[in-house]
């Protein structure tokens, strides 16, 4: 018996030098014995490909029953190259690891169908309110106030002569700028609460779902309007001035930083008043609203473009209010953790 185990062994490392990288800790080797081994052994190399798969950690492959069909066969080659870690998705080839214990819980609409978007769940949807006051306009009173308007009226020559009565294609550069504001304050607001161990009062978060409003506008434009390279681009362009700008603004002055935000809403709110403008003529065809947008708003199904302009220009108007409440808060000499922040307000 020992004659043959020492052949085996010899067999093994002669057949494959560089067995050791195949060693796993998991898996144990166990010595054969003299029937098992006669029954296995068709020479010396045969030998040492068992001990290799003895000391390997990988499964083995295990031929299916007889009388098994091919798609049955497919159904458990999927299952088990997932494995322990993994779970393939319906809709897509993407593998999600479960080993965290992180699962999306099943969301259905009212209706009972599957709630499709991970990018918003349905607690965050809302009706607009389009009651708003569009009209409302901050007087300028101050040099900041005077110099915050002209620069958003100095900011609006290029769009018109860029876009001119695109308004599909200049609401979609308007919302990658819109956007940035809420990040940037809330981001700046987050950093000081953190330094000072206060408070912000909410405002972190109206911020913050301002800039997350915004962001849901930009997603809704794009289902509408696809933008081509130059445009591309050009977002890139204006998005890495105008962060960087703003950003240095917001730290020297938040009143003046809020104060433009606010009247670059009251342009917003023009912009789309035209917008509608143009398919109420017919010079836009008024199509299908996008699902996304019927679901964010809670739209009706049959829901039309102007329906989405029109509870988007809504949403500007909230946030014009919004800006020039906060920048009234900072020159009356207070913080804005002093004041209700106006949360869910868009």
């Amino acid at each position: 018996m020992n004659r043959i185990a020492v052949r085996s062994l010899v067999g093994g490392l002669r057949g494959a030098r560089n067995y050791n990288r195949y060693i796993s800790t998991a898996v144990a080797a166990r010595p054969l014995d003299g029937a098992e081994f006669l029954n296995r052994r068709s020479g010396d190399g045969f030998s040492g490909f068992y001990w290799m798969r003895m000391m390997s950690s990988a499964p083995q492959t295990v031929a299916p029953p007889v009388g098994t069909t091919s798609a049955e066969k497919e159904q458990k080659e999927s299952g088990s190259s997932v494995g322990d870690g993994g779970k393939k998705g319906s809709d897509s080839n993407v593998v999600v690891s479960n080993y965290w214990g992180i699962q999306r819980p099943k969301i259905a609409r009212e209706d009972g169908t599957e709630w499709p978007w991970n990018c918003f769940m349905p607690w965050e949807t809302y009706r607009a309110d389009l009651s708003i006051d569009l009209g409302k306009h901050h007087v300028p009173k101050t040099f900041l106030d005077r110099f915050a308007l002209r620069t958003v009226k100095l900011l609006r020559i290029p769009t018109d002569i860029f876009f001119q009565r695109r308004y599909g294609c200049r609401a979609m550069m308007l919302e990658t700028v819109a956007a940035v504001p809420g990040m940037v304050g809330g981001m700046l607001l987050h950093l000081r609460s953190l330094r000072k161990f206060q408070q912000s009062g909410g405002w972190i978060k109206a911020l913050l779902e301002e800039a997350e409003n915004e962001r849901m506008h930009l997603m809704t434009m794009v289902e509408l309007v696809k933008p081509v390279w130059y445009e591309r681009l050009l977002v890139l362009i204006v998005q890495g001035v105008f962060f960087n700008a703003f950003f240095g603004l917001y730290m020297i002055s938040p009143k003046l930083a809020h104060r433009i935000v606010g009247y670059l809403e009251e342009e917003a709110i023009h912009s789309y008043t035209e917008y509608l403008k143009d398919i109420d003529s017919g010079k836009i065809e008024n199509v299908q609203a996008p699902a996304i947008a019927i679901d964010y708003w809670r739209l009706p199904k049959d829901a039309k473009l102007k329906d989405v302009i029109t509870v988007i220009r809504a949403d500007e108007a909230h946030h014009r209010d919004v800006n020039h409440f906060a920048s009234d808060i900072h020159y009356e000499g207070k913080e804005l953790r002093e004041a209700p922040a106006p949360l869910g307000y868009h």
